[in-house]
């Protein structure tokens, strides 16, 4: 269990202990560390920019109490994010087919009459 008084969304300095590939591992105090995702890191090839020893200003994106692991982030700093997405547009029908509701429009009549001759013989 990790013994800590960090909160989820605090900024916080550490040092930094490693890099590998996939990320930078931060010694945050005497007793925990965290590891700084590729994902997460503003620079695109951390071994370039970052140096073991090195002092980095973070944020904490999450901690998991069963893995013992806190997650990290340098974009969470910035006052605008990167890489924002945006909100897909959804559509019912192909946006290449333009016809739209048109055919539904052209069978309601054809449907109406089946539903009312299914509900007379229900009647019946």
């Amino acid at each position: 269990m990790l013994k800590m008084n960090f909160q989820i969304g605090q900024v916080v300095k550490g040092v930094i202990n490693g890099i590998q590939q996939y990320g930078i591992f931060v010694r945050l105090d005497k007793m925990n560390e965290g590891l700084l995702h590729i994902s997460e890191i503003n620079k695109t090839n951390p071994s370039v920019h970052y140096k073991v020893g090195n002092e980095i200003k973070v944020m904490i994106l999450d901690i998991d109490p069963f893995s013992d692991q806190i997650s990290l982030s340098q974009r969470g700093l910035l006052a605008t994010p990167i890489n924002i997405r945006r909100k897909r547009r959804h559509f019912w029908t192909s946006r290449s087919v333009k016809t739209g509701f048109k055919p539904l429009k052209d069978a309601l009549p054809q449907e109406i009459r089946i539903g009312i001759k299914k509900y007379k013989k229900y009647l019946a």
